[in-house]
């Protein structure tokens, strides 16, 4: 079982992914290994539809260049290098070598080794580290709920105009309307409202998955 928008039902959910973001071989064997190996943890995997999308984005955009905060098995990271230009490169930032030993290996397989650099550390000392010079196309936010504010102001300069910010989860599993009864709903929600006062960025939320937010660089 994939993960899935939550408004939909497994019926729903499997007529969209037939007529829309259909998984190919290589990553439905990726979502299933995940479920298999970490049952606990997989629904931090991105679903399809997401894929999909940030797959046309990256090409709509022709992005060259992007980044990737919180890499899990690296479904997300793989739909990315798919849509980048032939000479684009993704920067993956990741704490965990168990997890993203998986995702080497399915990109490896896919052919994207080349399009995707891994760092292990600290997200936000990768982020830091990078020139202060807006040259980012595209970035994807998924990673601790409590430093997305941290990531989005590190992100969001480096970003040329035009460029998009994706960031995962801003519905917190439907809890963000009860902020106050949770860690990760109540930063989620001062994100949202942080990001909404942002006039960098002209924005929308969509409500595929657990929510995401898209945001277009002024």
């Amino acid at each position: 079982m994939t993960r899935k928008s939550a408004q939909l039902d497994e019926q729903l959910h499997e007529y969209l992914l037939e007529h829309g973001a259909r998984p190919d071989p290589l990553q439905r064997e990726l979502i299933t290994d995940t479920e298999r190996l970490w049952p606990d943890s997989a629904e931090m995997q991105i679903s399809p539809e997401q894929a999909g999308l940030l797959t046309l984005l990256a090409k709509a955009i022709h992005a060259r260049t992007a980044v990737e905060v919180g890499t899990f098995t690296g479904y997300s990271a793989l739909a990315i290098a798919r849509g980048l230009d032939k000479s684009g490169k993704l920067l993956c930032c990741d704490i965990s070598t168990e997890y993203t030993d998986v995702a080497r290996d399915f990109w490896h397989r896919a052919g994207m080794t080349e399009r995707i650099e891994l760092r292990i550390g600290p997200a936000l000392s990768t982020l830091r580290d990078l020139e202060a010079e807006p040259k980012i196309d595209l970035s994807f936010i998924d990673a601790d709920k409590t430093s997305y504010i941290a990531y989005w102001n590190e992100i969001v300069p480096r970003t040329r105009s035009g460029g998009f910010v994706v960031v995962d989860n801003v519905l917190a599993g439907g809890n963000v309307l009860a902020a106050e009864q949770d860690e990760n709903a109540h930063a989620i929600h001062e994100f949202n409202r942080y990001v909404l006062r942002d006039h960098r960025v002209e924005l929308t939320m969509l409500p595929i998955s657990d929510g995401i937010t898209l945001a277009r660089r002024r």
